[in-house]
């Protein structure tokens, strides 16, 4: 179950997407399955992440990374590329975020057969259910400037359905985790 809920951004002319569910699984299995890393589980579960790179490991918990995604909607969305700031955070609470922004870093220049597209702050919030260790709200927010010439009736359509299925493909990686 998940509830998919926008507005218009502030940042750009697009929307801010929010996304929120509850996830069978702990707060760490579902940080497993989402934690921007280089090698992490993200790649082998969310259809629209086909790779993930460290561009610069800045400290322990701020990186500069370089994501790309494939075509999506029939082909009509073309294969983009995202350089992002991240920033890892945990709580007292248990509570683990992950945020990002686009930046220009001069290790990772526009790539050939990829469209640059640009993320303005958005970011993952796994949070525990109190008295439910097995069990994990989830919050993201999305702001994506898919790039390109896409008309905004496209990126319209494609966005809230895109992140239901991130919902589904998480709590299907978090139930193998359990496995």
């Amino acid at each position: 179950e998940v509830v998919v809920s926008w507005r218009p951004s502030a940042e750009f002319a697009g929307n801010l997407y929010k996304g929120e569910g509850i996830l069978p699984a702990s707060p760490q299995k579902v940080w497993e399955c989402i934690k921007p890393v280089a090698g992490g589980l993200r790649t082998k579960w969310d259809q629209n992440v086909k790779d993930f790179e460290v561009i610069e490991a800045i400290n322990d918990t701020v990186s500069v990374c370089r994501t790309t995604t494939p075509s999506a909607c029939m082909r009509i969305i073309s294969p983009r590329e995202f350089v992002d700031v991240v920033v890892m955070k945990q709580y007292e609470d248990g509570t683990m975020l992950s945020a990002a922004t686009n930046v220009e870093h001069p290790l990772c220049p526009p790539q050939p057969n990829f469209v640059r597209g640009f993320n303005y702050p958005c970011g993952c919030f796994c949070i525990p259910v109190p008295g439910e260790p097995d069990r994990t709200e989830l919050l993201t927010f999305f702001q994506t400037d898919l790039g390109g010439y896409l008309p905004q009736t496209v990126v319209d359509s494609f966005f809230p359905s895109s992140i239901s299925g991130f919902y589904s493909n998480l709590t299907k990686a978090v139930k193998a985790l359990k496995a």
